[in-house]
């Protein structure tokens, strides 16, 4: 293999017989904490764990004579139960664990034998740990974002730029979109801001209906009453009966022009 520009594999013990255990993350953590917690210079594989292996020589052809226990070494883990119960399987693919080490080496570290998951004996401890991360993940992380317009003059259409019906023609009721539900959403402009938004759509329209001018403007319905009472007078009969149009004294304002 060298030869041929590959690397070699050691399989001097292809064919020693280990487990593979299959490690819920709380049991995997309380191992590693185990593990660096115990490493010393006299003791370069320091002991995490042990296992129990029960046989019971009466009944060997039952295939539940045969129990697997797993004991955690007392550590500071927190809620993770210590004690497991090993449920073994052989019904599975043949299978081999490698190695390499830190110098690229490759080696056959032993054939499959047992393949167990770890079933939890203290369930309290277990059902606690389970309970605070199912609350972990409920929990719902806010982001900040920092805008740099904080006027929100681009955060949403200028008024009066969307929709706006040519002048001359008349009101369509059922085409009206409805204002919407809570003025509590609505951010109040400066009431001169607003006064020349009104004077622009007058210019284009000399009538308007209330609900209009609250989707056109996106102003609470409130504070636009208050601004048409000043420069409006609302017509209660005629052919523009349920709209505003401006005084007198104001049709000329601005420019506006309804000749």
């Amino acid at each position: 293999m060298e030869d041929d520009g590959g690397i070699p594999l050691d399989t001097a013990r292809a064919e020693r017989p280990v487990w593979l255990l299959k490690c819920p993350p709380a049991a995997s953590r309380a191992l590693q904490s185990a593990a660096s917690g115990s490493v010393s210079s006299t003791s370069p594989n320091p002991v995490v764990a042990k296992i129990v292996h029960t046989i019971d020589l009466f009944n060997l052809d039952d295939p539940s004579s045969e129990q697997f226990n797993l004991e955690m070494v007392p550590n500071d883990s927190g809620n993770a139960p210590r004690s497991y119960k090993l449920n073994a399987s052989k019904d599975f693919v043949p299978m081999s664990t490698f190695s390499e080490s830190n110098q690229g080496k490759l080696s056959v570290e032993g054939k499959v034998k047992y393949k167990f998951d770890m079933e939890p004996q203290n369930f309290r401890d277990y059902s606690k740990i389970c309970r605070e991360r199912t609350n972990k993940s409920m929990i719902k992380t806010r982001k900040v974002q920092v805008i740099d317009n904080d006027h929100g003059g681009l955060m949403r259409p200028m008024p009066g730029m969307v929709g706006l019906v040519s002048s001359g023609s008349k009101v369509d009721k059922k085409k009206v979109t409805p204002s919407k539900g809570s003025d509590a959403k609505r951010t109040r402009r400066d009431k001169g801001e607003m006064l020349n938004i009104l004077f622009k759509l007058f210019e284009r329209q000399p009538n308007w209906a209330l609900k209009q001018l609250v989707q056109e403007t996106d102003q609470p319905e409130q504070f636009l009453k208050e601004i048409l009472n000043e420069i409006c007078v609302y017509n209660k009969r005629g052919p523009n009966q349920g709209t505003h149009e401006l005084k007198a004294e104001y049709k000329n304002f601005g420019g506006t022009n309804n000749e």
